[in-house]
């Protein structure tokens, strides 16, 4: 199989309904919205956790698992989504999901315990999950063939935005309005993303969805197989370390919030520019994104164990962290593509439950580690996580990797 994304772009052209109508920018932008208020909402434990767990009376580990709820529920959601909605309108579907935003946000600023905190965010998984297994399905519809590649790199500008500003500004409005202010704007993005939803969808009839047995031959090809244990491992490890960031940089180098708050800051940045560096990788070799990015957030958590007390190694390695895992989403989209393109839909619901699934392993994982060992526990499982699934890419056969 080529190397090169042109192969995916010409495949494109096929698509049934690849027609020369008039494309539909406003229902994208519409969609890249909805993309920044769910992301900004599954962020937003990162830099509120300690005061979450401050005003709830339970551990920064028990906080934590609010991001294991999004998650898990988020991983059920990306696969039976599609299946489960075949029959209905993608709009109405798409409109509901939104909803979901707008209510889970609600709920967490009202949340009086766990249980409500988690009931909210497992509703937020269910909109993430569902929202990113039919995104991409939705802007082949809305754009002709031709113009897909730029209607589905500003979709993912939701996701950069809401990576530079998601983890900072929440940390810097949680200590200025508290927490429940910060997810009640959460919902008001939501709102905002609904309304311009609902004045640019179009009518969107069901064009078929994948079924079960879909899912079940995708887990038979050897080079499927490889792209999602290198996700479990990858993610597992950098969101072990990520949703404990907070905790690490008040216990280690003993930040301030106002400081936390440019340190994450400069986090979102360095992934903004890691999402341009993976992209112009991609197009050499898919594999070699998700293996550098790895690899670079292995070698940033042994310098943040080692040195991490300091702020000047502290700062610059979370922005480095920040560009290394940027390079790694585009990495695997690129490479779930060319593993399996013929059943690119389908496949790409299995990256969304991978993603999450190994989420939700880093959270447990990253929650009994802080608990039980301080921040630096989750810092090295994230260094050993990635570390492992960077080697395990590294020993497929060049075929099985789907380069």
């Amino acid at each position: 199989m080529s190397d090169s994304l042109s192969a995916t772009v010409q495949d494109l052209d096929a698509l049934p309904d690849a027609d020369e109508r008039s494309p539909a920018w406003a229902a994208v932008l519409a969609l890249a919205l909805g993309v920044f208020g769910l992301v900004t909402a599954e962020f937003l434990p990162a830099s509120l956790l300690t005061p979450i767990a401050a005003d709830l009376g339970i551990s920064d580990g028990a906080a934590g698992q609010t991001v294991t709820a999004t998650a898990l529920i988020g991983a059920v959601a990306g696969l039976f989504t599609p299946i489960v909605t075949g029959r209905l309108d993608r709009r109405l579907v798409m409109w509901a999901l939104t909803g979901l935003l707008i209510v889970s946000s609600v709920l967490a600023a009202l949340a009086n315990g766990l249980t409500m905190l988690l009931v909210a965010r497992l509703l937020l998984g269910i909109g993430i999950g569902g929202f990113w297994s039919m995104a991409g399905a939705m802007a082949m519809r809305l754009v002709p063939s031709r113009l897909v590649p730029r209607a589905m790199s500003l979709i993912f500008t939701g996701v950069s935005v809401a990576t530079v500003s998601a983890a900072p500004i929440g940390a810097y409005l949680g200590g200025l309005i508290g927490w429940r202010m910060v997810f009640t704007l959460a919902a008001l993005i939501g709102v905002v993303t609904l309304v311009a939803q609902l004045a640019t969808f179009p009518r969107m009839p069901p064009q078929g969805a994948p079924s079960a047995r879909t899912l079940v031959e995708l887990l038979g090809r050897p080079g499927v197989r490889l792209v999602l244990l290198t996700i479990l491992l990858c993610i597992s490890g950098h969101f072990a370390g990520f949703t404990y960031v907070r905790p690490f940089l008040e216990q280690v180098p003993a930040l301030s919030v106002e400081m936390i708050s440019l340190v994450l800051l400069a986090y979102g940045v360095g992934g903004f520019f890691g999402n341009f560096a993976g992209a112009a990788v991609v197009e050499r070799s898919a594999k070699a994104s998700v293996v550098t990015g790895a690899l670079l957030i292995a070698v940033m958590a042994l310098g943040l164990t080692l040195f991490g007390a300091s702020l000047p190694v502290s700062a610059v390695g979370v922005a480095f962290w920040g560009f290394a895992f940027g390079m790694i989403p585009v990495g695997v989209q690129t490479w779930i593509i060319r593993a399996a393109p013929d059943q690119a839909e389908a496949a790409s619901g299995l990256i969304v439950a991978a993603f999450q699934i190994a989420i939700a392993s880093g959270a447990v994982f990253g929650g009994l580690l802080v608990d039980h060992l301080g921040a630096l526990g989750a810092i090295g499982y994230c260094g050993l996580g990635t570390l492992l699934g960077a080697l395990l890419a590294l020993s497929a056969r060049r075929g099985q990797a789907a380069l």
